[in-house]
Order: C-alpha cells, then sequence, then structure tokens
C-alpha cells in the first residue's frame, strides 16, 4: 500500500546499516519488512545481495573451519546468543502460563489469556453495526461512557499487546464503533437508521452547525491503528510497558502530543548488543542537532500559527439534536420551514445564547441562529429521506425485473403493474415537503 511506503523505507534504511555491521540475519530480516510492507526493485535487490553475502560468509567459515568443529559451534552459539540477547527470554514466554499463542507480525508467536480470548469472542460475537453492544454502553449513554468503553478494549484488545486468535479484526469492530459513536452527527443518522452512517451521508457535510464536532477532529475515517495513538496521545504503544518499542523497532521515533500535558516527545530506539549499539549511538551523536530538531520546531509553529484564528473565535457550537425522542432528548420542537419535527435537550437548548435570543424575539430572521440551526435540521433529514428512497426504488425495481423474467414469457403482468404501483413512505415523504416533483 502506498501509506505504508515511507516506513518501508525506514526498514530498509535499518537494513542497510545491520548488513555494514555485518549482521546479516537482522538485515535479512528488516529487508523483509520492506518489501511486506510496499515492494520496490531496491529493496529487492538489497535482499539478494544480502543472500549473497550471508552465502559468501557461510562458504568461507566452511572452508576455515577444520578440525575444530567443536570451537567453531561453541563460537556460532555466542554469536547467535550476541545477536539475539532475549532467545531466553523468548523461550521461558513460550514454556510459561500463558494459555494460547497466535501469528503475529512477521510470523512470531504471540501470548494471550483465557481472559483475553473472553473478550475477543465476545466482540466479534456482535454483529459490526451493532456499536453499542460492541462497546458494552446503553443507547442513551453520555460520551464520556463512550471514551472509557473504547480506552478499556482498545488495550485489551490491540494487536501489540492481544496475541488471541481475531483480536485484529475484533481491535477494528471497536474502533470503527468508537468513530460512528464518538461523531453526534454520526451518532444521530446511525440512531435514526441502525446502519452503517458512512454509507448513508453521501450528501451530508462532514461538520455542521447542527452537530458537536468529532473529539478527534477531522474530516474522513481515520484507521483504527491511527485512532488508537491519537486517543493515547501519540505514545500508547509504550504505555504501562506492555506494548515495547514501535511496529517496525528500527531508529529514532519522534511522537507530539499537543493538549493539556502541554507538547511532548518521546524517542524510541531499538536494542541492539554489543559493537552494534555502540555504533549507532557514535552516529546519532554526530549529527546536528538542529536538523533533529527542525521538523519539531516548523511543527510547533504551524500548529501555533492554525490556532491562532481558534483564539479570537466568539463562535458557539449549536444544540444536539435528534429525530426520536429519548431522556437526554426531551423537547419536541418543530422547524418553521418544512415543518420537521426534532427533539433537543430543553436546558441545553434554552441557555444556548444566540438562539435564546431569537426565540424571545419571536420571529424567524433570515440568516439568524435559530434558522441557520433549522435548516441544518432539514437539510440532514431530507438527505436521510432521499437516501431510503433511492434503495427503496432500486429493491423494487430489481423485484419487477425478477417477476418479468429474461424474455417475459409467461409473466403475471397483472403481479407487475401491482409491483410498479407500491407506495413508498420515504420517497412519499419527500414528496409532501417539495423535496421531490409528483
Amino acid at each position: 500500500m502506498e501509506g505504508n511506503k515511507d516506513e518501508a523505507i525506514k526498514c530498509l534504511s535499518i537494513a542497510r546499516k545491520y548488513k555494514d555491521a555485518g549482521n546479516f540475519p537482522s538485515a535479512r530480516k528488516f529487508c523483509q519488512k520492506s518489501i511486506n510492507l510496499f515492494s520496490t526493485p531496491e529493496a529487492a535487490k538489497f535482499l539478494e545481495s544480502i543472500e549473497a553475502a550471508e552465502a559468501s560468509g557461510s562458504s568461507s567459515s566452511s572452508a576455515g573451519a577444520g578440525p575444530s568443529t567443536s570451537n567453531g559451534n561453541a563460537q556460532a552459539s555466542s554469536s547467535s546468543t550476541e545477536t539475539h540477547p532475549s532467545a531466553s527470554g523468548a523461550k521461558h514466554r513460550s514454556t510459561g502460563s500463558a494459555n494460547g499463542t497466535a501469528g503475529g507480525m512477521g510470523g512470531e508467536k504471540r501470548e494471550f489469556t483465557a481472559e483475553q480470548l473472553n473478550v475477543v469472542k465476545r466482540v466479534k460475537a456482535c454483529k459490526v453495526t451493532e456499536y453499542y453492544e460492541i462497546l458494552s454502553v446503553k443507547k442513551d449513554c453520555e460520551e464520556a461512557e463512550i471514551k472509557k468503553a473504547y480506552r478499556k478494549l482498545a488495550l485489551a484488545l490491540h494487536p501489540d499487546k492481544n496475541g488471541a486468535p481475531g483480536a485484529d479484526e475484533a481491535f477494528k469492530m471497536v474502533s470503527k464503533a468508537f468513530q460512528v459513536l464518538s461523531d453526534s452527527q454520526k451518532r444521530a443518522i446511525y440512531d435514526q437508521s441502525g446502519s452503517d452512517p458512512e454509507s448513508r451521508s453521501g450528501g451530508l457535510p462532514s461538520r455542521g452547525p447542527g452537530f458537536s464536532a468529532s473529539p478527534f477532529g477531522g474530516d474522513g475515517e481515520m484507521s483504527p491503528e491511527d485512532l488508537f495513538n491519537m486517543f493515547f496521545g501519540g505514545g500508547g504503544m509504550a504505555m504501562n510497558g506492555g506494548f515495547g518499542g514501535g511496529p517496525f523497532g528500527g531508529g529514532p521515533v519522534f511522537t507530539t502530543s499537543f493538549g493539556p500535558g502541554g507538547f511532548r516527545t518521546t524517542r524510541m530506539r531499538t536494542n541492539m548488543g554489543g559493537a552494534q549499539a555502540q555504533q549507532q549511538g557514535e552516529g546519532a551523536q554526530g549529527r546536528s542537532l538542529l536538523m533533529q530538531l527542525l521538523p519539531l520546531i516548523l511543527l510547533i509553529a504551524f500548529s501555533f500559527l492554525s490556532a491562532i484564528p481558534d483564539m479570537f473565535s466568539t463562535s458557539i457550537p449549536d444544540p444536539r439534536y435528534s429525530f426520536s425522542p429519548s431522556t437526554r432528548f426531551n423537547a419536541e420542537r418543530q422547524t418553521s420551514g418544512m415543518g420537521i419535527k426534532y427533539h433537543v435537550n430543553e436546558h441545553e437548548f434554552k441557555n444556548h445564547r444566540q438562539i435564546a435570543a431569537d426565540i424571545a424575539g419571536g420571529t424567524h430572521r433570515r440568516g439568524s441562529a435559530l434558522s441557520r440551526f433549522e435548516g441544518q435540521v432539514e437539510q440532514v433529514y431530507t438527505n436521510t429521506l432521499y437516501g431510503d428512497c433511492q434503495r427503496a426504488v432500486d429493491r423494487r425495481q430489481r423485484k419487477r425485473d425478477k417477476e418479468i423474467g429474461l424474455f417475459g414469457v409467461g409473466t403475471d403482468w397483472e403481479k407487475v403493474k401491482a409491483i410498479e404501483a407500491e407506495k413508498i413512505d420515504s420517497c412519499e415523504e419527500l414528496k409532501r415537503l417539495g423535496v421531490l416533483k409528483s
């Protein structure tokens, strides 16, 4: 995938350093990772050169082995131990008290407990669009409860922490559920339709004045891994000591976080043994400090410039609403244009400074806050109806075509006329509102 190209280039760069240091197994490992992420002719040629270098080293070792076979075996064992300092630890873990293992990135075995497996099974037992059931929250829950449920499940299901079969898929389901329920616009559409709002919002703006923004901002759907890193401040992979280093393990990795905790940087480095670690340390010290900090300085500058308009902004977000009543949306209202009924939180609505002033005036002035708010309500309502109408018309057409058959031989034309005369509620409602012509 094109999105993995940068990580593939990093892995290839790490592989070159390992080859220069004479560590061919590690060089081959990272070169293979680079090819798996984003295959390039350069990586393929480099992998061939590593294999050739290994073959050359192996033949020369065999030629000079002679009678000192036992010494050679001892040296090979020692070298293996130096190259993989955690070999004994890995062996101990594989025979420990874990309830099972599953294949991880690169095919290595990953441990998991019975509790982790139960969490995976519970999530996967839900349908992919049963977002409330996936997060184990009630339909009228608050946003804080959704965040708390996502935090708990994301930490329990992250593939680097949970090696149970199906953990990756369950992690994606939890991320999708959180993206929908944490965005008030998508959540309102989902509460009304019960299906994925991404497939229903073709003509809708990703953010409108009628809804609050997603807690992470931005348009479009982000990947589960990006959502996890953003939710936990960019450094989630190293929290609690449970996830270890970065997923590709190599070179310094910088992460940033802007929020209540201020500006934070994290630097992670792959563990290397002996001369390799010393060489990498000397190389890093020789680099220019300014070149290392330049990307961070530019990032801070751009972030500050983009935040300047928000510092002087006096806009107030519009109240939230729903097309169906609930304990949260307990006051029914009706738009002045099309007469569409919607529900708001009475306390929140009456305490909205701009809308409360328009209501007190007793008129719906064009361009007022109340007029713009109700215009957004009508737009969302009609767009949702239009999507329902289109799908129903398509279903009716397929039903008619099936009844007629290929050549219309033996067709019951009375039944065909009855199908064509079927009324579609969403289309009829659009006609009543004047959106569709009769």
